[in-house]
């Protein structure tokens, strides 16, 4: 038996950690910068754009979402990563383009006033914060090589350095820019870009030492096609799981009562959300680890599955008495009766990292046997059980706030399982044959 010095789960929670972490931290700075919004005219009607144009925005970052699970897989060798990078830029020109296409004036008014709906007080910051968010997306882009190598080095600490420091940045900043009076939408969009800006410049420090001892390959480079065809697979399955938010806030608007479930629901999720986003990066940890021996790969499983519940209890903590109504009454201003409801949703949500986890088990084992359609079944399965699961809860009656909660989390077992399930049934080899018999 190991050591506690040796031990592969020590390994995996040095390396995981920091992911985590990353991943979590990164989801503050967004309520940080809502002060400098709704102090512009227009108050909350700002930040009601600026969440609109950030959501598009994010639907459009799905499109490069697979290349660093990409460049895990490709970007080892110098010149597979070389691709990688010339890939990573092609994308961020595509990008760039279809951005260009949406700010026009005539689209982005069908954009956000007829197909989104928005209202014109709304509708107008969240065109403005839309042109004024171009940069902001090609630097998260241009983060992405940076990103792949550190991974790849194990130096996830040093990636969540870089980030740390963004968030630092951004919580200076915030309040500096409404001491200054640089409020409303677009300086709202600057306290977001500027931040990102000085996190890519530390990213790249830090990754240049790495770059420079990736070795040549001894194999012929993986072909441009291939390695596109990778990507875009894993960006469309993103696709389907931004998708999926969209649909679940419409069946939830639907179920009775949704003034007191959806507010409620999405304050939770709030909460849970950002610890589940961080339990999808044991996807990374699977990516690097796995392979080495059936026994890691076992234990890879087993580390998986307890960070799982153990981060899926993390959020309980706020259900405790004063702390409930300190973050849902005073500072979320919920009402108070609305607070047993919250409890619910919260239980309901117990397991949600656990499910997520599983499925970025199983996604990081299909990427890691470079299964990129196979990753695509699962989340275009998850969509569909996202959809099945809300429409009988609808109809039976279930309240807004638990449907949304089962949809998701038999969403994710449904992924889940899909996955193993094929990767197995593409790897059986002990399955017996039966004897063909020949017709004399």
């Amino acid at each position: 038996m190991n050591t506690a010095s040796d031990s592969p789960y020590r390994q995996f929670l040095t390396y995981f950690v920091p992911l985590a972490l990353q991943a979590i931290a990164q989801s503050l700075t967004y309520p940080l910068v809502t002060m400098v919004a709704s102090r512009g005219p227009g108050g909350p009607l700002n930040i009601a754009g600026l969440a609109q144009s950030m959501s598009v925005m994010v639907v459009l970052l799905t499109l490069g979402s697979g290349l660093i699970t990409t460049g895990m897989v490709f970007g080892k060798t110098r010149e597979g990563f070389a691709r990688c990078v010339r890939i990573n830029n092609g994308i961020i020109l595509c990008m760039a383009a279809i951005y260009g296409v949406l700010m026009l004036p005539p689209v982005s008014h069908f954009l956000f006033g007829t197909m989104l709906g928005l209202p014109p007080l709304i509708e107008k910051p969240a065109t403005v914060t839309f042109i004024a968010s171009l940069p902001l997306m090609v630097l998260f882009m241009l983060r992405n090589p940076y990103q792949i190598v550190m991974f790849n080095s194990n130096a996830t600490g040093l990636a969540f350095g870089a980030t740390l420091v963004r968030i630092l940045l951004t919580l200076i900043l915030s309040p500096l820019f409404c001491a200054l009076n640089a409020v409303g939408p677009i300086w709202a969009v600057v306290c977001l870009t500027l931040p990102v800006a000085v996190e890519v410049m530390i990213s790249r420090a830090f990754a240049l030492p790495f770059m420079g001892r990736i070795e040549k390959g001894s194999k012929r480079p993986p072909d441009y096609v291939e390695i596109i065809v990778f990507s875009l697979t894993l960006s469309v399955g993103g696709l389907f799981l931004a998708i999926s938010g969209f649909m679940m806030g419409a069946f939830i608007a639907r179920a009775p009562d949704p003034e007191h479930m959806l507010p409620v629901f999405y304050l939770v999720l709030g909460i849970v959300g950002p610890v589940a986003f961080g339990a999808m990066r044991l996807q990374v940890l699977i990516l690097t680890y796995y392979g080495q021996s059936a026994r890691m790969n076992r234990q890879l499983f087993r580390f998986s599955t307890v960070v799982g519940i153990v981060m899926g209890v993390l959020p309980l903590g706020l259900l405790l008495p004063g702390l409930i109504d300190w973050y849902y009454v005073t500072l979320q201003k919920l009402d108070p009766g609305d607070l047993p409801l919250v409890r619910g949703t919260a239980w309901m949500l117990v397991l949600f990292p656990f499910t997520v986890a599983l499925r970025a088990y199983s996604e990081g084992k299909a990427a890691w046997f470079r299964k990129p359609v196979t990753v695509l079944t699962g989340q275009a399965v998850y969509l569909a059980i996202v959809a099945v699961v809300a429409f009988f809860a609808l109809n039976i009656g279930m309240p807004g706030n638990l449907l949304g909660a089962l949809a998701i989390l038999f969403a994710n077992l449904a992924a889940a399982g899909i996955v193993l399930f094929s990767l197995h049934w593409e790897h059986r080899g002990d399955l017996p044959v039966p004897p063909m018999e020949i017709e004399k």
